[in-house]
């Protein structure tokens, strides 16, 4: 019997052997249409035959795997949604615009500020 090479971090985040690359790094890129050998190619931290493991491992359990990835989806969109309230922007996108606009306006020189030396105006 193989060993899978999986470990769950702090985070509950199935890591691949010893290395960062997530599960769901490894499982979308094969969903996406990626060989193992396109897998390596990407993740060159990875070993072909973990790649090939894994593979095999979530098509044994898709419905197991799916259900991790559905999990991890909605986390990572929490996680998401907190960070645009912590960053919500104070104006709205008119009022920077419009905030954008008299910037313009109060750079601009006006003729008040121009001198006329011979043809040509000079600022």
């Amino acid at each position: 019997m193989m060993t899978i090479p999986l470990h769950k971090d702090e985070d509950g985040v199935y890591r691949v052997a010893q290395t960062r690359v997530t599960l769901d790094s490894v499982i979308y890129a094969f969903q996406d249409g990626a060989s193992a050998e396109d897998i390596l190619v990407q993740y060159p931290s990875l070993d072909l035959g973990d790649i090939y493991l894994l593979i095999a491992y979530y098509l044994k359990h898709t419905e197991e795997i799916e259900a991790y990835l559905r999990e991890r989806e909605q986390v990572c969109e929490e996680i998401r949604c907190m960070n645009e309230q912590r960053a919500a922007p104070r104006l709205s996108r008119q009022d920077l615009l419009a905030r954008r606009q008299a910037d313009a306006r109060r750079c601009k020189p006006s003729i008040s500020d121009t001198t006329v030396v011979g043809d040509e105006r000079v600022v």
